[in-house]
């Protein structure tokens, strides 16, 4: 099961988050975040939009797709279960590294906390 409709980035706002975003990295994955912009188009008495994201996996990191997908499994699992603590607006690309074909569950879930606790879009432990 993927995310949520109304939490996947669109094609085109992936380049407005690669130039305006900034980046994080931990040792298998990239975070490029673009925070929400204060109250900017948003009438009074409505809310931020809901946070979206989007997942990069190279063909470098595997020539098989079984692979890349199982990867992306794994890190849209990780990210459902922290959906509740990240607040609206945000916007983020996780971009992954060549050596995250052999993490685990687990191990993601470790490195999007730890990803977005430097961004400041979740409260660090």
């Amino acid at each position: 099961m993927g995310l949520p409709k109304i939490n996947r980035l669109h094609r085109r706002d992936f380049q407005v988050v690669y130039q305006q975003g900034f980046s994080r990295h931990s040792s298998h994955l990239k975070l490029k975040a673009l925070p929400a912009r204060g109250n900017a188009g948003i009438e009074e008495g409505q809310q931020l939009p809901a946070s979206q994201f989007g997942i990069t996996i190279s063909r470098k990191i595997s020539k098989k797709a079984v692979a890349r997908n199982r990867v992306k499994r794994q890190l849209r699992a990780a990210l459902r279960q922290l959906l509740p603590q990240i607040p609206r607006g945000w916007k983020m690309i996780f971009v992954v590294k060549p050596r995250a074909t052999e993490c685990k569950y687990e191990h993601f879930l470790r490195e999007l906390e730890q990803l977005l606790s430097q961004a400041e879009a979740i409260d660090g432990h």
